[in-house]
């Protein structure tokens, strides 16, 4: 995720060049200048059409579709932002309910006990980073150091981890009460942080596994083209050539804002707008060692 400061105007305007959609539209900004000269060429040049062809009314249509095509384009990235803002907010939950589970072993175990509280640093801390390797569909790989504990290596990596996972803090959970280390109010309070775990999990995966409706995406994708490929044949004869420039600025403003919304719908992805899962989870890891240390 890219930082920045919201009130440098300077900076944020001069970041043009680094823009990853002016990356991914710089050939098709070169394509759709090429095509509107060759339409200007065509219909000047060539045709020889006067203002008074029937060409120059497609402006009229593109003034009654303009207004259609914004409200679709600000529904869509709102509902992009939405889907970033609610990953940022669940994981952001993962972070408090992993520090007050921490907390309240802390409080319960005894100093003394290192093995048990060293289960519960690395387990804890491991939830995060296996919960970041399945949203983004990576192998999940258990790399823990210190001392190893048996539970870990019956991990198959081939199932679902967070649930492996908080399944094994669990079960040691349950062991701890069932020895008489921890009481039945104590297991109740810690089962309620134990339980938000897996809420989180599957508030991240309905995101995750339900993207925005095909036949939505494809329609605005649909609009756009033909919105903006019917722009230099009417206006030409008000703007001539300077069609050109107009329209290549309004493809990629266009455009743009597709490809913004297409970069957050997603959050939990790899792009520079996603959230910092790996940065998140490592904080989390971070402060529980410091709490069970």
């Amino acid at each position: 995720m890219i930082i920045y400061n919201p009130k440098d105007w300077l900076g944020s305007t001069l970041s043009l060049h680094r823009s990853e959609t002016l990356r991914k539209l710089y050939p098709f900004l070169i394509a759709m200048a090429v095509y509107s000269w060759a339409v200007a060429y065509v219909e000047i040049e060539y045709l020889k059409l006067s203002s008074q062809s029937w060409l120059r009314n497609i402006p009229v249509m593109h003034s009654l579709l303009g207004f259609a095509l914004s409200i679709l384009l600000v529904f869509r990235t709102n509902t992009a932002y939405d889907r970033w803002w609610e990953g940022r907010k669940l994981w952001g939950l993962l972070t408090n309910n992993s520090r007050n589970l921490a907390i309240r072993v802390d409080s319960i175990l005894p100093t003394g006990d290192r093995v048990n509280r060293n289960f519960y640093r690395k387990s804890i801390a491991l939830f995060a980073t296996t919960l970041k390797e399945h949203l983004q569909s990576n192998q999940t790989r258990f790399m823990l150091d210190e001392k190893d504990h048996p539970e870990f290596k019956t991990l198959d990596e081939n199932k679902h981890g967070p649930n492996q996972v908080s399944s094994m803090i669990f079960k040691r959970t349950n062991r701890l009460y069932k020895e008489g280390l921890i009481s039945g109010d104590q297991l109740i309070i810690l089962n309620q942080e134990l339980l938000s775990f897996a809420d989180i999990c599957g508030a991240c995966e309905r995101i995750k596994n339900t993207p925005i409706p095909f036949t939505y995406t494809s329609f605005i994708k649909k609009f756009i083209s033909i919105y903006v490929l019917t722009l230099p044949y009417g206006f030409v004869f008000s703007l001539g050539y300077f069609v050109i420039p107009a329209v290549v600025v309004t493809f990629y403003v266009l455009t743009s804002l597709e490809l913004i919304a297409e970069e957050i719908e997603d959050p939990f992805g790899s792009d520079l707008n996603d959230l910092p899962l790996g940065k998140i989870a490592e904080n989390i890891r971070k402060h529980i060692n410091e709490i069970l240390n």
